[in-house]
């Protein structure tokens, strides 16, 4: 039996708060390059995915704003940015209000994902919940939502754990994917360092060759 497509929700804070963690390494205008290069490559990754359906972005920036536009993404703008967890949620009962009955969420900070992961996550065939964890596998990197309203999103330090424990006390089916791609999150040093190693040669990453990306006071 075909499934109906899901819906993407890409939650992007404000340009100006991007990327913290990675500040003693990278300037701000750095990071805010950084942050829409990896934007971009995950809509672009998104828009060639089959049985996804429409591809919503939430985000306060006007920038983000009109990449999500060049994508052919929706846009639900938010006054002020409230957080991962409240911007998912905001973008559920968007969709939610537009007929869907699943959706996928995944941060836009993944520029390593690749179609068959996305595939992989939206293609299960159980009403539930499909968790894909962090790298450390402490947080949740995406979640398929079927229905729509599975479950409330909660990210964090510790989610993997919330979400799980939310989709046990209602009695729905949890299904765990680990994918190396989609657990990158580039949050720290290490992940950035990750991600060069991983894009070397990609002239849209080439600008953070110019930075030293080790910390202040690491080994080196």
């Amino acid at each position: 039996m075909s499934r109906a497509p899901a819906w993407a929700i890409v939650p992007v804070k404000a340009l100006s708060d991007a990327k913290q963690r990675l500040a003693p390494v990278l300037p701000l205008e750095a990071r805010r390059r950084l942050m829409l290069v990896m934007l971009q490559d995950v809509l672009a990754m998104l828009r060639q995915v089959e049985m996804l359906g429409p591809v919503l972005v939430v985000s306060p920036d006007a920038e983000v704003a009109g990449i999500a536009e060049r994508y052919g993404a929706l846009l639900l703008r938010e006054q002020r940015g409230a957080g991962h967890s409240a911007a998912v949620a905001a973008g559920v009962a968007f969709v939610k209000a537009r007929g869907a009955g699943r959706a996928v969420t995944l941060p836009a900070d993944v520029p390593l994902v690749t179609t068959d992961e996305i595939g992989s996550v939206i293609d299960a065939d159980i009403c539930g919940v499909t968790l894909v964890p962090s790298r450390d596998g402490d947080g949740t990197n995406a979640i398929l939502f079927d229905p729509v309203d599975a479950i409330a999103p909660s990210f964090g330090p510790g989610s993997f754990a919330r979400h799980r424990a939310q989709a046990a006390a209602r009695g729905l089916a949890c299904r765990r994917l680990h994918l190396s791609g989609l657990a990158l999150d580039i949050d720290e040093p290490s992940d950035l360092a990750l991600l060069v190693q991983r894009t070397g040669g990609l002239p849209r990453y080439a600008f953070l060759e110019q930075h030293d990306l080790q910390p202040a006071g690491a080994i080196r």
